[in-house]
């Protein structure tokens, strides 16, 4: 007698290929896979989808507030899959990023985008914020001046409009659906890179965003072991298309890391509301210690992003990153010492979004677009913020 199983998950799949019961079924299945490739009725090949694959988009669906979600191999190819669908051949193709994004999407534009795909790329910068007085901080507090931007909108009249709602590693949080408004007037399809602020904070299809793309990789995931990225929507025909282009190019995610990404997104919304916890107990800590001589995080009163995070944000929460800087002093390299202090409990890692918490230095780095010294990244993790702040306090106590 065959049991039920009554199972809480979705089961793992990794078969490669689906079996037909005839050559007449496998054709139909063919058929209907050219003809309506968005909703199949059977699966025939683990490169188009698979069970577990379609069971975590779902649920990603359901968490970013869209109609459909489609997962890929990592960040970089949702980006990929994002702009691989807008490219159109014998037009021009012109394409505006705001400059505050990835370090991986500024390669990604000059290695790919415009030598190999012939792309003709603007590069929109953050100014200083004209309400900033010079004092003596490091770091100067940026924003994006949008009536510069609309004039560049005017002008150029681009196709696409692509930016980050919080910036790496800097925390610029931008007039997000100002900008997105902007892009509208002109008729640009707008791309969002909601990785920082992940849906807990802003779901920027709720403000009329025509595509969210994350990197998995971080918060989504958030345990460090696993890499994917998601692409999400409203449009069912840019939905059609992202299939068709993630079907040939083959840059879904693998079953295995599907099934996982799934259980993990039923902790999302309790770890990131104590990433965000942590983040802010911290960045208190450091603004009154004597040894750090600035703090970014959003959450402060005294951040220049804050009021725009207030307006932005859901759920009176900030993100679980911050950056600060040390206090010059007499040491030479302040920062490799008071990395290798911490290096115990809080390792040097090129990512963020673990539930451990990290660090990168910034100079290391970002030198070339941000040469200050002393700046130091921090992704908050989900420990217990007393203990995190102990291990920080005895850390600046030896510099």
């Amino acid at each position: 007698m065959k049991k039920k199983v009554n199972n809480l998950r979705p089961p793992l799949y990794r078969d490669s290929g689906f079996f037909f019961e005839s050559a007449d079924d496998l054709k139909a299945a063919f058929t209907e896979e050219a003809s309506h490739p968005i909703e199949p009725t059977q699966y025939i090949y683990a490169r188009y989808r698979t069970p577990t694959l379609v069971a975590c988009e779902e649920k990603l669906a359901t968490l970013e507030d869209s109609k459909w979600a489609l997962l890929t191999s990592s960040g970089m190819s949702a980006i990929d899959l994002a702009l691989g669908i807008l490219q159109k051949s014998n037009q021009e193709n012109k394409w505006l990023f705001l400059s505050e994004i990835y370090g991986g999407t500024h390669s990604y534009i000059d290695k790919i985008l415009i030598p190999r795909r012939g792309i003709n790329v603007i590069r929109f910068s953050a100014t200083p914020s004209p309400n900033y007085a010079a004092g003596n901080s490091e770091i100067v507090p940026m924003e994006y001046n949008l009536e510069r931007l609309e004039g560049i909108l005017h002008i150029q009249r681009p196709a696409v409009l692509y930016f980050e709602a919080v910036s790496n590693p800097m925390l610029i949080v931008s007039d997000a659906r100002a900008i997105i408004a902007l892009g509208k007037k002109y008729n640009c399809t707008i791309i969002v890179d909601n990785t920082f602020a992940t849906p807990y904070l802003w779901k920027p299809l709720h403000d009329e965003a025509d595509l969210v793309v994350h990197s998995v990789t971080k918060y989504l995931s958030g345990h460090g072991d696993l890499t994917g990225g998601v692409l999400c929507g409203n449009n069912t025909d840019l939905m059609q298309q992202a299939i068709e282009y993630r079907k040939w190019v083959g840059c879904n995610l693998s079953p295995d890391d599907a099934y996982r990404l799934h259980s993990q997104l039923d902790t999302f919304e309790l770890r990131f509301r104590q990433h965000c916890f942590n983040a802010f107990e911290l960045a208190r800590f450091f603004s009154n210690h004597p040894k750090i001589s600035t703090v970014i995080y959003p959450g402060l009163d005294s951040d220049t992003s804050h009021l725009q995070a207030v307006g932005l944000f859901h759920e009176n929460a900030f993100g679980g990153m911050l950056t600060i800087v040390l206090k010059p002093n007499s040491e030479n390299n302040a920062v490799a010492k008071f990395t290798s202090l911490l290096s115990p409990h809080i390792p040097i890692v090129p990512s963020l979004g673990d539930t451990r918490t990290t660090l990168m230095p910034i100079k290391a780095v970002w030198g070339e677009k941000y040469p200050i010294d002393g700046a130091i990244r921090i992704s908050t993790g989900i420990e217990d913020s007393k203990t995190l702040i102990g291990y920080f306090e005895q850390a600046l106590m030896q510099i």
